[in-house]
């Protein structure tokens, strides 16, 4: 039971990674008024680095508990936990608790600390 809510909390990563990107493009940059345009680029660049290194995260999730390692699989969920948990924090903070984003988020770390 704790590898399939593990490997839960990693598709729910990925969803809620691929939502970030997709959302980034359509409704943030859609609108956004940045200059010079190098700069737009950069700050565009940034937003799908996190958009990847989340979908990474979500992978690892996936993967952990076929790895053997006792060792591999805390490491891994302890530092998603960490990763996607100061997420939540940011998330919530910035959107004052009103967003959805910091909810899809929080299920991912519930997830991964039940499969912890």
């Amino acid at each position: 039971m704790r590898d399939l809510l593990l490997q839960c909390s990693g598709i729910a990563a990925i969803a809620v990674a691929l939502i970030h990107g997709v959302l980034g493009e359509t409704k943030v940059f859609a609108r956004a008024t940045i200059e010079p345009p190098r700069l737009r680029k950069l700050i565009r660049l940034v937003w799908q680095a996190g958009t990847v290194a989340w979908i990474g995260g979500g992978v690892l999730l996936i993967a952990a508990p076929s790895f053997g390692s006792e060792a591999a699989r805390h490491w891994i969920t302890a530092t998603m936990i960490a990763v996607y948990g100061f997420a939540v924090a940011g998330n919530a903070w910035w959107s004052r608790g009103r967003g959805f984003g910091w909810k899809a988020l929080g299920v991912v770390v519930a997830l991964a600390v039940a499969g912890y």
